[in-house]
């Protein structure tokens, strides 16, 4: 019976084999590997001119070697070890160039220097780790301006909506809504053009697909493929290339449920759904979720409790914001961890749930739902002077709101679309407030 080879023998062999694919044709990097073993050789040779000199010629007097280096009489091997040796370091030199522009080049984006993208990189890497809790485009806009600061980011997501493609899909074949989700990895993507864009297209409902958009698809094909929708999720931000992680706030098939007071009587009625909540005519009393106290997604507890920063908002109130705090662990966390805690306030009321609502009322409702003293700021914009549309109002501070809460206020429009917050802008006001509060971030590779 011939003897199997032992087992440390085949991870040598293994491990030489995964070493020399890097030696396959048509890689590019061939050249510059022998570029610099030739420098390296050379800038050994100068060395040992050196060295060999010094040994050959050295007396029992330790000074004396030194004297002989500076004398003329050995000038010419010194001149051939300043050649040989700078030759070598020359080649060593254009050789980690090369080889780096060879590795990078798949990365680089167009017009981007390769000095460019890896500080770039490096800064993103070592920024805080930032947890950001919403839904809608509140959520996807703020997200966009973080990630040129950090790459340390976490959005959490609810899963309580019901409509559209997303509510299309979780009535007939049963997976969390994947819209949100949807929206934020392609907020997140490491380059918004066409594959994104892709992406986020919706088909029309002539097509006999109902108005979905392609990345729902993709998202249910996924967990049907890999039988969960968290690996689903974890895949298709893989795909888009996402800087940061777009964790569900729970992984139970939970329904938001509202009482709203009906308009011109005390009579209430029961509304369910996230989707018709903002259609019943109203004012919204209280929310809660169905089943009651669902349990959290684990991931998002501990996104939580490690974080740097945790901002809530921007995002509707009522169906966006408010489903993730009803999750009773993911408030606990919120308030157990010792990150600094945001709440950024809408710039614009939403037509169903926040008519007529001013920065105040948008905290006293979240205060009455899940306790106060959530937050440590409250951020708030102070710029009405752009025109909104019908039926949309500014949402305003009370002129002693500071004298209840901490608030910053700021110039936070987005002119094109003035009832949302302009990306950029925001991200950067929520940067200089933290580290206005924490001083400059210690190194990831020091924590």
């Amino acid at each position: 019976m011939q003897k199997q080879p032992k087992s440390w023998l085949r991870g040598i062999w293994t491990y030489l084999l995964k070493k020399l694919r890097w030696f396959t044709p048509g890689l590019g990097v061939k050249r510059w590997i022998v570029l610099i073993l030739g420098g390296t050789t050379l800038v050994g040779i100068g060395f040992a001119i050196l060295i060999l000199d010094v040994y050959r010629t050295a007396p029992d007097t330790w000074w004396l070697p030194v004297l002989s280096y500076l004398s003329l009489r050995f000038l010419d091997r010194t001149l051939r070890a300043i050649i040989f040796g700078g030759s070598g370091l020359a080649l060593i030199l254009i050789g980690t160039w090369g080889l780096n522009r060879a590795l990078l080049k798949p990365f680089l984006h167009p017009g981007k220097h390769v000095l460019e993208t890896v500080s770039a990189y490096r800064r993103r890497e070592r920024g805080p780790r930032i947890v950001v809790i919403g839904g809608g485009n509140g959520l996807s806009s703020l997200l966009r301006g973080l990630k040129e600061h950090t790459s340390n980011l976490t959005a959490i997501v609810t899963v309580a909506d019901d409509g559209g493609s997303s509510g299309e899909l979780r009535k007939h074949i049963g997976i969390l809504p994947p819209g949100d989700i949807r929206n934020c990895l392609t907020a997140l993507s490491d380059d918004e053009t066409l594959l994104t864009q892709i992406f986020q297209y919706r088909f029309s409902a002539a097509a006999g697909l109902n108005g979905h958009t392609l990345g729902n698809l993709f998202i249910t094909a996924l967990t049907d493929i890999t039988g969960s929708f968290e690996e689903a999720v974890a895949e298709s931000g893989r795909v888009l290339a996402v800087k940061g992680r777009v964790l569900p706030a729970t992984l139970h098939d939970v329904r938001l449920v509202a009482e709203v007071l009906l308009p011109g009587s005390d009579q209430a009625v029961v509304v369910k759904g996230e989707s018709q909540i903002p259609k019943t005519d109203g004012v919204i009393k209280r929310i809660w979720l169905e089943p009651n106290n669902p349990p959290a997604f684990s991931p998002s507890i501990q996104a939580i409790l490690s974080a740097d920063l945790i901002i809530v908002g921007p995002g509707s109130l009522y169906t966006s914001i408010l489903p993730n705090l009803l999750v009773a662990d993911l408030a606990e966390a919120i308030r157990t961890s010792k990150a600094v805690k945001f709440y950024v306030c809408n710039v614009a009321t939403q037509r169903g749930e926040t008519d007529h609502y001013s920065c105040g009322d948008h905290i006293r409702k979240i205060e009455a739902h899940v306790g106060e003293g959530l937050f440590d700021l409250v951020i708030c914009n102070h710029q009405f002077d752009y025109p909104l549309p019908s039926g949309v109002q500014w949402v305003e501070p009370e002129h002693n709101l500071q004298e209840y809460y901490p608030v910053y206020f700021a110039d936070l429009v987005d002119t094109e679309n003035p009832w949302r917050h302009n990306s950029r802008h925001l991200a950067q006001v929520v940067l200089d407030l933290y580290y206005e509060r924490t001083g400059p971030l210690t190194s990831r590779d020091d924590q």
